[in-house]
Order: C-alpha cells, then structure tokens, then sequence
C-alpha cells in the first residue's frame, strides 16, 4: 500500500466522536510488550508515529491513527502486563473490552499480535475465543520472527498455526518489515 499521510489523531478511552464516521477501523491488540505500536509503525513506514518502548503497558490508551485520510488503525492497551496495580489492569481491561465488545464501533480487522518467540499464550488464546465470540474478523500477526533461530523457525510456526485454528497467520518482523506487504493486502 502507498502511504501517503500517516497522523496520529488522539488517544481516547471511552466513545469518542472521532470514531463516528464512516472510516474504516482496523484494531490492533495482543500482550503487553508484543509490539503492536512497533507493527504500525512498520506499515506506516514511520517509526515516530506510534509510541513505543521496552516497558510492558506503556500504551494506556486507545491511539488512534489516520492512514491517508481514509480509515483508522487503533493501536489498544496490551492485556496481561502482570507489573501494573490491578486497578490499573481493571481500567485497561475496560478500554479494550468497552471498545471491541460494548460499543457500537465495528472494525474492519483485529490484528492480534503475538510475540512469535513465545507463541499464543493462554491469554492470546481467551482474546481468540472472546474475538470469536463477538464474529470480529481476525487475523494473527506473530511478530518478531527476525529473532528466532533459523533452526526452530518452521517448527514455531506450524505450532503457532496449530495454536490459533483456522485465522489468517502472518509471520512478522516490526524491524526488518517482514510481513508487511502481505498484511496490508489482508487489511486493505
């Protein structure tokens, strides 16, 4: 895809105004530290766009970002970051589930990422199931496959693929851009 302009419009943590409008969403949630800011700026082709960093749970928001005028990519709050104080986690828990399962916004895609060197966790495997549940259209992005060794590669993979049932996986590398092309032609 050609991207022309790629801004960040504003965090929000409840409904928002922007939302209601007819730009297609595209929302992109996983564990905390699996590098969903990481995969957007990849696809945006601008590694300042979205926020990133080494600590787990940086992302307390639901950031959104404006691809060449016409749709959305959310990056949400990463689940399961066991650090934070649970009221923290509660409130995190609330912004993903009020955006994804409570409101009325309807996403294009989820992208769920997952880090490929740990492969979907328990906790990747209940957002699959809670994704399922609610008919979102997903697809499996299993980043930072540049630092698996070639010699386990295929193995983690067809693990991975096994783990998720039958959602589109998309080996990824946020730092080398493996995977881009292939999921921009999933998303667009």
């Amino acid at each position: 895809m050609n991207i022309k302009s790629a801004k960040f419009i504003k965090g929000i943590v409840k409904p928002d105004v922007s939302l209601e409008n007819d730009l297609l969403q595209i929302a992109f949630i996983g564990r905390s530290n699996a590098g969903k800011s990481s995969v957007i700026n990849s696809l945006a082709g601008d590694k300042k766009l979205a926020r990133t960093s080494n600590s787990p749970g940086r992302t307390q928001q639901i950031n959104l970002f404006l691809i060449n005028d016409s749709f959305y990519l959310l990056d949400l709050p990463g689940y399961g970051y066991a650090k934070a104080p649970e009221k923290i986690k509660e409130l995190l828990k609330n912004i993903i589930y009020g955006y994804l399962f409570e409101s009325q916004y309807v996403q294009k895609k989820v992208v769920l990422i997952i880090d490929s060197r740990i492969g979907p966790t328990k906790l990747d495997l209940e957002m699959i199931d809670l994704l399922e549940q609610h008919k979102k259209n997903i697809v499996v992005v299993a980043n930072k496959v540049d630092k698996i060794k070639s010699s386990v590669y295929q193995k983690r993979i067809k693990n991975i693929r096994e783990k998720i049932g039958k959602h589109t996986l998309i080996p990824y590398s946020a730092e080398k851009k493996t995977g881009t092309e292939e999921l921009w032609s999933e998303i667009s």
